[in-house]
């Protein structure tokens, strides 16, 4: 679907079905360089098990219209306004790698919209080494070859796929490179408040890591779910590109902590 935030358009994943704000609704928010296809698999499982689904591409990615965030404290301003825009209330908030810090602004502009808060790859900060964002200001592509090169785990690289015939190096990198990494990046390297607004958050919350992320290293994910003060799910031998190049087990760990959070609220 598509929604109109900020006067410019977003285009909307809903997991194959329509949107239905009378369900409980788990907003999926992509990292640097991604769009909605990063939670294929785990939208249509919860859009088809009793939840509605929210996966924007967020502004200037892909398939939405606007600028991209120059900050990611902007983004929690914009994802107040864009779930007002969908008539949501609460949600359900799952945030991949920059998504996540996205995640934290929310929280921190309006916590009673957040049910639950899941990390997925991802740490409470996440330095960016200079000479990949100036890459990344050079050529979006050869950016995204560096990180899909540093981002996927051993198994991707050897071309295990959890889709027969599918290669997630080669579709990630095909979607970074049309998109806007140089803001991304910039915006994650310069944001320093994840950890005071991490240890803050009183709703039920979440860790997903993987101890092959050479991105945001466990060590780093293990630092924000003590900030939580949670016991993180560690799934073995993948890497920072978990919701792609290990989309089972990620919707496994999703799965079991937010259907917990929705019956103990129910």
């Amino acid at each position: 679907m598509e929604l109109i935030v900020n006067s410019a358009p977003v285009y909307v994943a809903t997991g194959g079905k329509e949107f239905d704000p009378k369900l409980p609704t788990v907003l999926f928010l992509h990292g640097s360089g991604g769009d909605h296809r990063t939670w294929a698999l785990q939208t249509r499982w919860f859009a088809y098990h009793g939840f509605s689904v929210l996966a924007p591409d967020l502004p200037g990615h892909s398939l939405s219209g606007g600028d991209a965030f120059t900050s990611i404290e902007q983004s929690g301003s914009w994802l107040v306004e864009f779930l007002e825009k969908a008539s949501v209330k609460k949600a359900h908030i799952v945030g991949h790698s920059q998504g996540f810090l996205s995640a934290l602004e929310l929280y921190k502009s309006k916590p009673e919209m957040c049910l639950s808060i899941c990390a997925i790859g991802t740490a409470a900060a996440i330095p960016v080494n200079q000479a990949l964002i100036d890459t990344a200001k050079e050529s979006s592509a050869k950016a995204a070859h560096m990180m899909c090169n540093w981002g996927f785990g051993p198994g991707a690289h050897q071309g295990i796929s959890s889709v027969p015939g599918m290669q997630p190096i080669a579709i990630s990198r095909a979607i970074m490179s049309r998109n806007p990494l140089a803001a991304d990046l910039q915006a994650c390297a310069d944001y320093l408040a994840g950890s005071e607004i991490a240890a803050s958050i009183k709703a039920p919350r979440h860790c997903i890591l993987a101890t092959a992320d050479k991105m945001t290293p466990l060590r780093s994910g293990k630092a924000l779910a003590e900030q939580m003060g949670i016991t993180p799910t560690i799934l073995e031998g993948f890497g920072h590109m978990l919701p792609l190049e290990a989309p089972r087990q990620t919707l496994a760990a999703l799965r079991e902590f937010i259907q917990t959070v929705q019956n103990e609220s129910a």
